[in-house]
């Protein structure tokens, strides 16, 4: 549903598309026969601005997408009683993989609704736009003359690329609907992002019939793939070989949630990784790889982001004292406000300077809870103007800025909520020192003490929502007093080597390059081995 490649392409929400996007160029780099396929949004997801009283506010410009390439094809997908015109774009200009955009919002379209905003509108809207990107998908594939060999549903946004590819087979090769199904498995691989309820869509029967989202299948045969209600993430493991978490302990958080699904793929881990040539500012991985002082681009970095907040904001920071980021779409979970649930212990430290902070991020649309997160921030930012500052309209140009800039990058969601987490891998390879819950991406990372710092060290269930946060919050502020505050400000020496071996730790480990060398490995080539294995079974006489 989404692809972050570049700020100038605002057709994505967060951290999901830009992995997307980081994945598509980590393929390009590679030379890997990978096609991406997507939705040009014509609203992007919000431009979303602080008013004067504090509260976060929406806008949705009309992009010009005159730039992205039209291929001069189209498909049709049949949606509420209308055949429904879909372009076809190609995204290829930011040493990418091919990505084609299904568009459905040009001039003469009386169908623009469906791809105006990301995320936005009712359930009928967001079915519709599924349909665009999973039917539609199938179908420009066939239109641009690309032969697939597997299909690899990003999450369950997807899931009716599966329908499309079952109903081929039923009406086109006269297949009983549960031989098409298993064929249908036998190309399609599934990663499934995240644990958070919100982000595994469920819909209800009659609307899908509604929409025409059944495509030539039945009530009985949608409900054996998907449940009643029809759930997208549970449709997508039983259209599916093989299912992957994006972290080790995503999988073993997957395979306990999806466990009651009958008939679904195996979910194995395949831990997420970033663009290391988007992310990894040049002159910090030469003086990594020369065995060079580290201090002076760092240093650089962390101006350039200074400047920028002067500029954007007027609050004007230190840059010999601690900086510290946090950005990250606002949602509860995230807990961006915990280093100020006790601020007798945190007060005086931005009252003296000792520690700045700086936020940034979007809260969706609706979510009112978000945007109080986003409100309480900059109530903060107000109070503590020489300490605290929240960056406005987060996206991709103000997400590199901070990851290397920062000197610590916070982390501290609820635990197992975060499945991975990519801004800490950034972070990581800048040679910012990561403080962070034991969750996601960092359980296969950070060292205590060496390459960055543990809030928790061991992950337990915790008893109470409120005693998690009690632990968390006083063990923040034990690691920040105890040992982040003097390393930073009385052993620079230590605090060099500790970057030195974040990015050692991260620059590989943590890069889309190894990611999608494991995709093609565990699961793409899991995948068409099926197939292989189908054709070489006997035919029944």
């Amino acid at each position: 549903m989404e692809y972050g490649l570049s700020h100038e392409l605002p057709i994505y929400a967060g951290g999901l598309g830009v992995l997307a996007g980081d994945f598509l160029k980590a393929a390009h780099d590679l030379n890997l026969p990978v096609v991406g396929i997507g939705i040009l949004w014509r609203q992007d997801y919000t431009e979303q601005f602080i008013g004067e009283d504090g509260r976060p506010y929406d806008l949705y410009p009309d992009y010009d997408y005159s730039n992205i390439k039209d291929t001069g094809k189209t498909v049709t997908v049949r949606i509420r009683g209308e055949d429904v015109i879909c372009k076809i774009r190609l995204v290829d200009q930011y040493a990418n993989a091919p990505l084609y955009l299904l568009d459905t919002n040009y001039p003469g379209s009386p169908h623009g609704w469906i791809t105006n905003r990301l995320y936005g509108g009712t359930a009928q809207d967001r079915i519709a736009q599924e349909m665009v990107l999973g039917i539609g998908g199938i179908r420009a594939l066939k239109a641009l003359g690309i032969e697939v060999d597997v299909y690899h549903f990003n999450e369950g946004h997807a899931v009716f690329a599966g329908i499309e590819l079952i109903r081929e087979k039923m009406h086109g090769q006269h297949m009983s609907f549960v031989d098409a199904w298993q064929e249908t498995r036998r190309q399609v691989c599934f990663t499934t992002h995240t644990p958070v309820a919100a982000g595994n869509e469920s819909h209800d029967h009659g609307l899908l019939q509604h929409m025409e989202a059944y495509n030539g299948l039945n009530h009985e045969q949608m409900s054996r793939l998907g449940g009643d209600p029809f759930n997208m993430t549970a449709a997508a493991l039983r259209l599916s070989t093989v299912a992957n978490a994006v972290s080790k302990l995503h999988g073993q958080t997957a395979r306990s949630m999806w466990k009651e699904v009958r008939d679904a793929a195996p979910i194995i881990s395949i831990t997420n990784g970033v663009h290391t040539p988007t992310w990894q500012a040049d002159d910090i991985k030469e003086a990594f790889e020369r065995g060079e002082d580290l201090w002076e681009p760092h240093m650089r970095h962390k101006k350039e982001l200074l400047a920028y907040i002067k500029e954007q904001t007027g609050n004007e920071l230190n840059p010999d004292a601690l900086l510290v980021g946090f950005a990250r779409r606002a949602a509860a979970y995230k807990r961006s406000d915990l280093i100020f649930r006790n601020a007798e212990v945190i007060e005086p430290l931005l009252k003296e300077g000792k520690i700045q902070l700086v936020f940034s991020g979007k809260a969706h649309p609706r979510d009112t809870l978000g945007k109080e997160i986003i409100t309480d921030l900059v109530k903060m930012d107000r109070k503590y103007s020489n300490s605290v500052v929240f960056l406005e309209n987060y996206n991709m140009n103000i997400a590199r800025l901070l990851v290397r800039g920062s000197d610590v990058w916070l982390n501290n969601p609820k635990r197992p909520l975060e499945a991975s987490g990519t801004s800490g891998m950034k972070a990581a390879m800048n040679g910012v020192l990561n403080v962070s819950v034991v969750d996601g991406w960092v359980a296969e990372g950070c060292q205590h003490g060496v390459s960055g710092w543990l809030i928790c060290t061991v992950c337990k269930e915790p008893l109470t929502d409120i005693n998690e946060d009690e632990l968390d919050v006083q063990n923040l502020y034990r690691v920040l007093f105890d040992e982040v505050i003097p390393t930073y400000y009385n052993n620079r020496e230590k605090w060099l080597e500790m970057m030195r071996a974040s990015i050692d730790m991260s620059h590989y480990q943590f890069s889309a390059q190894r990611m999608i060398r494991e995709y093609y490995e565990l699961l793409y080539n899991r995948t068409y081995r099926e197939q292989e294995k189908k054709n070489r079974e006997p035919a029944m006489v």
